[in-house]
Formats: structure tokens, sequence, C-alpha cells
């Protein structure tokens, strides 16, 4: 008590030998549980909270707001890797960060603990995607949050399978490919995910893989029921293809780099945006790394792709107006495949023959200004042609869902505001140039 006075502070953190929190001990136990009844030399343990409920210091600010809202805590004690705490969190400091429109929607996000709640928190987005919008927040970081969270519910999955499955016979590292990958996933991404095995004697691929058939496909069902549909294309931990060892990744990638087929420039246009997302990141880094060694030894690998990438296009017609892409009656554009993604696909380019790591398009973009590889104001430009694009394509999404519809791609944009729909025009105008220099430098034509 006399060390919370002499610090002013409304806390206090019992820990154990190891130094790890044991409990807490707060103003409001002091006057219910200290004051009428503990004598000045009573034990701290008599009197604190226990077990005392703790997070991350690396742990998302949402989930630290949803758990003290949930559970009524004012004080959440922030642990390191080992359990030791590194200081507190206060539920004013804590409110006073996110604004008060996103409370409901953060306290139910947070409350996914089973497939069902995890399900629960991915309809919840749009709600919480809503919101920031409201507030100001840019788009692109708004599918930044969106993403982040995602995640945090592929991470919480591995957890849950891994608990039924039992210790794996090698150590394991969960990979997310495409948009997860690059950190901007929309309102309603499929699964593209795989694992980097550590290596092992081929004695035990038995063994190992007699573990890892079952577990792979427990993870993309439980992914599945916590409202991530299962890819189309399989690219998921189940396909033996995406279910690897680091020596044998190396090896396909080195494999399509060379032979150069059209399954090879589908496939590593959606796995070269790998990202580690559970399990030790270095294996993930070591063939980031080997990569970059791969496509400089088979340059011709990158100028297939940007042939391949050349067929994405903005939705412009000649005359400039917007390009209808509707299949049978309509007239709507799709945003994804004729805003954004061309300019994702010349961003990682450009990305990947500069050995950039970085995975997100913007990232890409700061990356390849700070090299020379493309001009500061160029890329400052472009990524405002992504928060428009990907502005312009997250409300929609978020129109579909608030009209009952599952969040589409395709929108209507000659019903947009006359300064939305130029704002859109000038972005898909400056895509298409970045998309025309990129394609000249990697096929010597002229633009």
């Amino acid at each position: 008590v006399a060390a919370m006075a002499a610090a002013g502070e409304t806390c206090v953190v019992a820990v154990d030998a190891a130094g790890r929190a044991a409990g807490i001990l707060t103003e409001r136990d002091v006057v219910r549980r200290v004051a009428f009844r503990a004598r000045p030399d009573d034990p701290v343990a008599q009197a604190m909270s226990a077990p005392v409920q703790t997070v991350s210091g690396e742990e998302h600010l949402y989930r630290a707001v949803g758990l003290m809202r949930a559970r009524g805590h004012r004080h959440l004690v922030v642990v390191d890797d080992a359990g030791r705490p590194i200081g507190t969190l206060r539920r004013v400091d804590a409110y006073a960060a996110a604004s008060a429109r996103l409370l409901a929607a953060v306290e139910t996000l947070a409350r996914g603990d089973d497939e069902a709640g995890f399900a629960a928190t991915r309809s919840a987005q749009a709600g919480l995607a809503r919101t920031l919008l409201d507030d100001g927040v840019p788009a692109a970081d708004v599918i930044g949050v969106v993403a982040e969270i995602n995640l945090d519910i592929h991470r919480r999955v591995v957890e849950r399978a891994l608990a039924a499955a039992g210790p794996p016979p090698v150590p394991f590292t969960l990979i997310v490919m495409g948009s997860g990958g690059r950190g901007e996933s929309l309102l309603a991404p499929d699964q593209d995910n795989g694992l980097i095995l550590a290596d092992y004697p081929d004695a035990r691929h038995g063994e190992v893989e007699a573990w890892f058939i079952p577990f792979a496909e427990d993870l993309n069902a439980r992914l599945a029921a916590a409202g991530f549909p299962l890819c189309k294309g399989e690219v998921m931990a189940r396909n033996p293809v995406w279910r690897k060892t680091l020596s044998q990744w190396r090896a396909q990638f080195a494999l399509w780099a060379e032979r150069r087929s059209p399954v090879a420039l589908l496939f590593g246009d959606i796995a070269f945006d790998f990202r580690p997302v559970w399990g030790d990141p270095a294996p993930a880094e070591a063939l980031r790394a080997h990569l970059a060694h791969v496509l400089a030894a088979y340059p011709a690998f990158l100028a297939a792709l940007a042939a391949e990438d050349a067929k994405l296009t903005v939705g412009l017609s000649f005359w400039r107006g917007f390009r209808d892409d509707e299949p049978g009656p309509g007239r709507r554009t799709d945003l994804k495949r004729s805003g954004l993604m061309p300019l994702v696909a010349a961003a990682r380019l450009l990305a990947l023959r500069h050995g950039i790591a970085a995975t997100g398009t913007r990232a890409r973009l700061a990356a390849l200004a700070a090299t020379g590889a493309v001009g500061p104001e160029e890329a400052a430009a472009l990524s405002v042609a992504f928060e428009h694009l990907a502005g312009a394509l997250l409300r929609q999404q978020l129109a579909d869902a608030e009209e009952g519809r599952p969040p589409g791609t395709l929108a209507d944009l000659r019903r947009l505001p006359r300064a939305e729909q130029e704002a859109i025009r000038a972005a898909m105008r400056r895509v298409a140039a970045f998309q025309s220099a990129v394609k000249a430098a990697f096929g010597g034509g002229v633009w």
C-alpha cells in the first residue's frame, strides 16, 4: 500500500520467485479487502486478486480493451514472453486510445474463444470497419486492421488444432499468402495458407506425414468454421503442394522459376506474398532470402510473370468511362480485379526484382522509393491511388453486408458522387501508367 501511494499508482503487481505475474492488488482491493480486515504485516497474497489477467506486450489493443470490458477489469497486466510484468494497462487509458464508437465492436471481437466465437468475430468486422471509416481512419489502414484480426484468428485456431492433435513430430511455421500475406484483407477472404516444416530425415517421412495430414485437414476445417471459406484452388495446408519442409519449399521455388509453366506462374503470384503467422518466423525469413536468390538467377521467370500480370487491366473504357465487368445484364466494375490487382501485381513484380522483403503494397512502394526504383512522388501518388481504390471497394463491401448480400467486388461506380468518380478515374489512370512502365521494364517495350 505504501508503494502504491508513493508511486501514485492505482495497483501493484505481485510476482513469484521467477518474476512472473502472480496476482494484482488494486486500490479497490485495498478498500474492500484490506482496510477493515487485514493487518499491516499480512502477506500481499492474502489480499490480492489471483490468478491475474495478463496480455502480451505484442497483443492487439482491441483484444486488451475487449478483455477489460468483458470481464470488468480496470487494470490489465502486460507481460513479456516469460510472463514477467513489463507494465500495466489502465482501462481509462485504453479507452482513451479507442474512440467511444469503437468499443461495442471491440468487445464483440474479443469474445472468440472457439470456432463459433471466431466466426462471430469475423462477422463483427464489418461493424468495426464501418466505425473506423466513419471516424476518418484511412481505408488502407482499416483493411490492415481487418487483416491483423484475421491473422490473430489464424493463430488461435492453430493453438486449438494443436491442443486436439498433440505435440507435432517436427516444428512448423504457418504461412498465409495472398491478400492475408500482404495485410490487405477485405471482408470476404478465403483461405490461402501453407506449412513450412523443419527438415527431417527421409526415414521419418511416414511418421511425420501421419501426424500432419490429419492436422492440416483439421486446421483448414476449423478455419472454415471460423469464417474463412476453403480455397477453391486448394491453396491450403491440407494440400501437399503447400505443406513442405524448408528444403522442399526452396526446391519448389527453384523449380517454378526454372520451368515458368502457367501453373508455376499462377502459384508464384499467390505464394510470393507469404508471411509467417504462427511458429518460428526464421524458416519463412530464410525462404524469403532464398526466393530473392532464385529470382536473381532466373530473371526470365519475372519477365514471364510480368507478361501474365499485364493481362490485368484497369476498369476504364477507351473513352475513360467505367468498364462493365458484370456478367449478363448490369454495368458494375470489378474493383478488385480491375482496380487493386493491377497495382498490387506491378508493385509485387518490382519488389521481387529488387529483393524487397515487404509484402504489403504500400510498404513495397515505400521500399521501392527508398531504393530509387520508383520516384518518391510516384510512390506517394500510387499510395493515394491504392487508398481511393481500396476505400471504394471496402465501402461497396460494407454496403453489401448492410443490405444482406455477401460482400463482393462489383460496384456501380456511376452512382457515386462526381468527385469520388473522378478520384477513382484518376487512381485507375495512375495505376495504368505504372503498370505500363513496369511492363516495359521487364519486356523492353515503349511506354
